[in-house]
């Protein structure tokens, strides 16, 4: 290697310094070869100074060995601020905030280097969105003890904790402590307003900035849109005078979200159209589920040819949005050929296929991808016993349902929640079999919401059983007491049986919940 020469040379002329020895192992590090740093370093104790050791401690924390980066730490003669900072970023990296705490409440112990502002950004990043993020203002306090001006790069960490803590006020505090601002706190004061809910505040905020980026206003975009404040997001979209792909997807992917897919493939057409921006990755999976909810095959497939042509690598993301739209346009094959080219299938993916079967009535294919997942090592979630329990109930295997809904628990220790509960009922309503489905709902660890009454009201409806349709319409009263559907699900029942004299009864009833008709309304697919 180049560099063990230099090093060789340096040394035969007794030339090598304490700085030659630093840079020789900074290229071994950089080169991946630890074990030739480490020789060097034992080799020359002389010459090692606190650099020395930095260096080769933030090396094994880049190779991912941290245990060796901990036991160098302990065997430091001397540490500074430098090192401390190595380890705590070393942890962080590693996503070990446990030792990040530990770390720093022994450096505030028995370190002789006070933190700095770099310290306690890394502390603080590392403490975000997890058990830790109490910690937040206890850090803050120490830091104006230690008197450390709040710069950008620490406040915006400190703003950032707050918004974990859902404090606004804490939020607007860092913000104005903060020294000299460039545009970054003021977007974390944007996404912190609107994260609470504040959309005036953030508004406001928006209108002072002395200056903003493409960042700001996808940033007040994206709060509108979380905010359900669709209008206010378009028409700051409509405002910017030059619109980046991340603004473009942002507004596409609000309108997939409150399901309006039709403007959302309009906006991508106005995209296209615009010829400032290209797609990226995230706009063509975004679109493609537009397709998918508006049951666009045709502007899906040309939405597939563009992709092609844009040369975009179809990775998992990209195929897996492909298999999803073919799925739900009615095209099962073809999402099941996109399906078997993706060379490394995630989760997602295999729930997409078994979704499509399961959709598609196939119970039994939703089941052989089910177990050919398992055979490649792949574990299943709470989507993937959804999409297995509604096959099951659309291809009428009952037995199948029963013994899959009970795996869950027993053989992957997942919890049931309210989504698999409806499909059961589902199931055993579509199978005739409606006092097991009364059962499953008497004996629910949960109280039974809109929906699981509601397939049971279906259920009801579908056998015409007028005593336990009447038991679900209280369900559902209990919960809305002026769903629509109701009406019209009891009705058909009453006349099904032929029970005239009780249309009457039935109206007094229905007045009395204040329940209005509907041409039609439904709660299992």
């Amino acid at each position: 290697m180049p560099a063990l020469r230099t090093f060789a040379l340096c040394h035969q002329i007794s030339t090598l310094s304490t700085v030659n020895l630093n840079k020789t192992i900074n290229t071994f590090i950089g080169h991946g070869n630890l074990e030739e740093a480490r020789k060097l370093f034992e080799q020359s104790p002389h010459l090692t100074n606190i650099v020395s050791w930095n260096s080769l401690i933030s090396g094994y924390f880049k190779h991912n060995n941290t245990q060796q980066a901990q036991y160098l730490f302990d065997e430091m003669p001397q540490r500074d601020v430098i090192s401390w900072n190595i380890m705590l970023s070393g942890y962080r990296n590693a996503n070990n905030p446990d030792k990040v705490y530990r770390c720093l409440l022994h450096m505030n112990r028995y370190g002789d280097d006070r933190p700095n502002g770099l310290t306690f950004a890394v502390v603080i990043s590392s403490f975000l969105h997890i058990d830790f993020k109490h910690l937040i203002p206890q850090l803050h306090g120490l830091l104006l003890r230690l008197g450390i001006s709040l710069n950008v790069f620490v406040g915006s960490a400190l703003m950032r904790g707050y918004i974990d803590l859902d404090d606004y006020k804490g939020l607007a505090r860092v913000f104005y402590e903060i020294v000299d601002k460039d545009v970054t706190p003021w977007n974390v004061l944007i996404l912190g307003y609107m994260k609470s809910g504040f959309t005036s505040e953030a508004q406001r905020t928006f209108d002072i900035m002395p200056r903003r980026n493409f960042f700001t206003w996808s940033t007040l975009i994206n709060g509108y849109i979380e905010n359900q404040k669709l209008n206010e997001a378009r028409y700051v979209f409509d405002k910017m005078s030059e619109k980046d792909v991340v603004s473009w997807t942002a507004i596409i992917r609000g309108y997939v979200q409150y399901g309006d897919f039709m403007k959302a493939l309009k906006l991508f057409k106005l995209m296209l159209n615009s010829g400032s921006t290209r797609p990226n990755h995230f706009t063509f999976s975004t679109v493609l589920y537009a397709c998918a909810g508006h049951s666009a095959v045709l502007v899906g497939n040309q939405v597939h040819a563009c992709i092609l042509k844009s040369g975009f690598p179809l990775d998992v993301v990209l195929l897996t949005s492909l298999v999803d739209m073919y799925a739900k346009c009615g095209d099962i094959e073809v999402a099941f050929c996109i399906f078997e080219s993706i060379h490394v299938k995630n989760l997602v993916a295999w729930n997409s296929i078994i979704g499509g079967y399961a959709r598609h009535g196939l119970a039994e294919r939703a089941i052989q991808e089910f177990e050919r997942m398992l055979k490649s090592g792949i574990r299943p979630d709470v989507i993937t016993f959804i999409n297995l329990v509604y096959a099951c109930g659309h291809g009428g295997l009952v037995e199948e349902g029963e013994r899959i809904f009970n795996s869950m628990v027993t053989e992957y220790g997942l919890k049931a929640e309210m989504e698999h509960y409806a499909c059961m009922v589902d199931l055993y309503g579509r199978a005739g079999q409606l006092e097991k489905a009364e059962k499953l709902i008497e004996g629910m660890p949960f109280k039974p919401d809109v929906v699981v009454w509601g397939a049971f009201l279906g259920a009801c409806g579908l056998h015409s059983c007028i005593e336990l349709g009447e038991i679900a319409a209280n369900g559902i009263y209990t919960l809305e007491n002026d769903h629509p559907a109701v009406y019209s699900v009891l009705s058909k029942i009453y006349g099904d049986k032929g029970v005239c004299s009780d249309i009457t009864g039935l109206d007094k009833l229905m007045k009395k919940w204040r329940a209005r008709k509907q041409k039609a309304g439904s709660w299992v697919e």
